[in-house]
């Protein structure tokens, strides 16, 4: 029976006058009975689908599903014709077979049906013939594109792949848009081993796309450690692209700490090192941006040193893009931030001409954020202090001090807090000129910048030369006094303490504290007389580290 392609409403007829001929000819079946009576089940279920598209108007997809029913079902009524006789003329291992895949194939395209009329989309072919906004018009492609995503052959799919990424590219409310309508899920089970290759690389681009919208993440975040299994089995064994996409995605999932020990116990780490090492330089760049991730929560760090990941990163943070490079050294200042074994073995593997190869090869000043606080966790080793002098890293940090990055400045301070922990340290802290724009910091709007800068001067201050240079600084008083206020809460008051301290030996400055406090000086004031109690006593407790 051949099947009229013009008129739409002749597809509908043909295809119910098929399928009631197959009901008929299931009654006369003699061979594989029991196959066919199941069958016979699902026929009559899917004949009440197809009596509910008479209330909607031709759509394309209800079209193509019909047409590929079509021609399913007269391949089944010509089978069943076959097996009217007990002795099947091709034999029964053969007709077995041919009975079995009628049947899969009617499941997956009542399957299909079934996922067409639920979705929605035969609803939008009444709306989309009237006036619509542009985004309802978004919205009635979004629900068309996650229906065929669904249903029909590997082909199809692909091709709404194509149309969806497309769609999602042009605009991030798109992106939203195509969540809320259910694409997220859809593409998560896209990405089963059953899918082909070709569809895994353009369902994990689509993911990365929707992972880079910060309003979209929740949907991604939903499907926990199913859609992460998924990702880092295209690590580990993806296309160039796929993994590259991957690990984009991956960036936005491991700021959870429950998704980073997911990965980390999977083997993640061991894919995202090998990225680094054999990837592209791009991939190796967001592989590095995952690890980073990881390495912010401590229990993961014990995995880094189990895959030998150390030398990796050194390498990449030598040889890598800027972004790897970055990306590296900020994961190389995770590991050691509360681990002094783990400082002097990065330092004896090259860590700190690594590092100091990146903070001269910077582009920007805004990505060394990462490398100060690297030196900065460096430095809490006294055993690591003397190497980074001597490495001139002291002239580097003046240099970023007076930089207009405030990560920058406030790590640049605490890094100076933990290098001045003697005295010929402190003494050419002040001969480099580091006391003025520490002042200047004292003056600024972050509670964190102010207090990284008054520790850094309550250190520095011990060395008595350089509270000439202080004093020499005409906002250094008033600027120190001002944070004794008690309206300012979010500072410990023992480092502007021990400046002034510092300073009380000269009756200028003494003269200087009392004149620029305000009607709150004298409470100021009975905190300070309790410093300098504590200060005949156990020798200046409030000075230098804690």
């Amino acid at each position: 029976m051949k099947l009229p392609e013009n008129e739409d409403d002749a597809v509908d007829a043909e295809t119910m006058h098929v399928l009631e001929s197959l009901l008929d000819s299931i009654h006369n079946i003699q061979s594989f009975k029991g196959k066919w009576l199941l069958m016979e089940t699902k026929l009559s279920d899917l004949k009440v689908q197809l009596s509910e598209l008479s209330d909607f108007p031709p759509n394309c997809l209800s079209v193509d599903l019909l047409r590929s029913l079509f021609r399913t079902l007269s391949d089944a009524l010509t089978l069943s014709l076959t097996c009217h006789s007990s002795n099947v003329p091709g034999g029964k291992l053969k007709t077995q077979n041919e009975v079995d895949s009628i049947s899969a194939k009617l499941d997956n395209q009542i399957r299909d049906w079934g996922v067409l009329i639920r979705s929605g989309v035969l609803n939008d072919g009444v709306v989309s013939s009237l006036s619509v906004s542009k985004r309802e018009s978004v919205r009635i492609e979004a629900r068309n594109l996650v229906t065929r995503l669904q249903i029909g052959s590997v082909d199809s799919k692909t091709l709404a792949l194509d149309s969806l990424f497309r769609l999602i590219q042009e605009d991030d409310k798109n992106v939203l848009i195509a969540v809320a309508q259910g694409v997220v899920p859809v593409l998560v089970r896209l990405l089963d081993s059953g899918s082909s290759m070709e569809i895994r690389e353009k369902t994990v681009t689509a993911i990365a796309r929707i992972s880079t919208v910060d309003s979209s993440k929740h949907g991604l975040m939903a499907e926990g450690l199913l859609l992460l299994h998924y990702l880092i089995r295209v690590l580990e064994s993806g296309s160039g692209l796929a993994k590259e996409k991957s690990c984009i995605t991956l960036q936005a999932l491991t700021l959870s700490k429950e998704n980073a020990r997911a990965i980390a116990s999977r083997g993640g780490i061991s894919s995202l090192l090998d990225i680094c090492q054999s990837g592209t330089p791009s991939s190796q760049a967001f592989a590095a941006a995952v690890l980073r991730n990881l390495t912010t929560f401590a229990d993961t760090r014990d995995d880094f040193m189990e895959e030998h990941a150390i030398s990796v990163l050194l390498t990449l943070a030598s040889s890598g893009t800027a972004l790897a490079q970055e990306h590296s050294i900020a994961c190389l200042s995770n590991l050691v931030r509360e681990d002094d074994d783990m400082k002097l073995l990065i330092a004896r593997k090259g860590g700190i001409n690594s590092l100091k190869s990146f903070w001269d090869s910077s582009p920007v000043v805004r990505s060394l954020d990462v490398a100060v606080e690297f030196l900065s966790n460096l430095a809490s080793d006294q055993r690591l202090v003397e190497l980074i002098i001597t490495n001139g890293f002291l002239n580097r940090l003046i240099t970023v001090l007076n930089c207009g990055v405030l990560g920058v400045r406030i790590h640049a301070a605490e890094a100076i807090y933990k290098v001045g922990y003697n005295t010929k340290t402190r003494k050419e802290l002040g001969e480099l000129g580091f006391i003025p724009p520490l002042i200047r910091m004292l003056d600024g709007k972050a509670m964190e910048e102010i207090e990284a800068a008054a520790k850094a001067l309550s250190t520095i201050l011990i060395y008595t030369e350089n509270r000439r240079i202080y004093r020499k600084e005409q906002k250094g008083i008033i600027n120190v006094v001002h944070l004794l206020d008690p309206s300012i809460k979010n500072i410990d008051k023992k480092y502007p303490i021990s400046i002034l301290m510092s300073l009380t030996h000269s009756k200028k400055c003494c003269k200087q504290m009392v004149n620029s406090g305000n009607n709150w000086w004298w409470e100021a004031v009975g905190c300070f007389q309790k410093a300098l109690e504590n200060d005949s006593r156990n020798k200046l407790p409030f000075i230098g580290r804690k």
